[in-house]
């Protein structure tokens, strides 16, 4: 498969595991619209960065160390972007803003070990 079909492929896989986390673990204080539309979005703003980026700063050879540092700055990117975007216009309250930061790095984890099983699988190349 072309690289950009694989990454158009990944995405709405990366997506559908991510929302279906982020739905059921972001604090209630948070519309089921607003952690919806989080679910894409989020993905959307650091994707192209995991996916177009990184791969370019490492061969082909330093596969642990892509996925370590791609795996470090999608959930950290994607805590600060919601944050900003959903949090900080909230009251303060430290338990929710844990508990959200705390299913994003859980939805990228699931969709990391996913993604790693297909690409076992032999669904996708490195």
């Amino acid at each position: 498969m072309p690289y950009l079909q694989q990454m158009l492929v990944g995405y709405c896989i990366t997506v559908a595991v991510e929302t279906v986390v982020l739905l059921l673990l972001l604090s209630r204080r948070h519309p089921v619209g607003a952690r919806l539309f989080a679910g894409a979005w989020l993905t959307a703003c650091t994707y192209p960065v995991v996916w177009l980026v990184l791969p370019g700063l490492f061969g082909a050879d330093e596969r642990g160390l892509y996925l370590l540092t791609a795996e470090t700055f999608a959930p950290a990117a994607e805590c600060a972007i919601f944050w900003a975007a959903f949090v900080r216009p909230l009251p303060p309250d430290r338990r929710a803003a844990l508990r959200d930061a705390g299913a994003i790095v859980l939805a990228n984890l699931c969709s990391f070990g996913l993604g790693e099983a297909l690409i076992a699988l032999g669904w996708f190349g490195w």
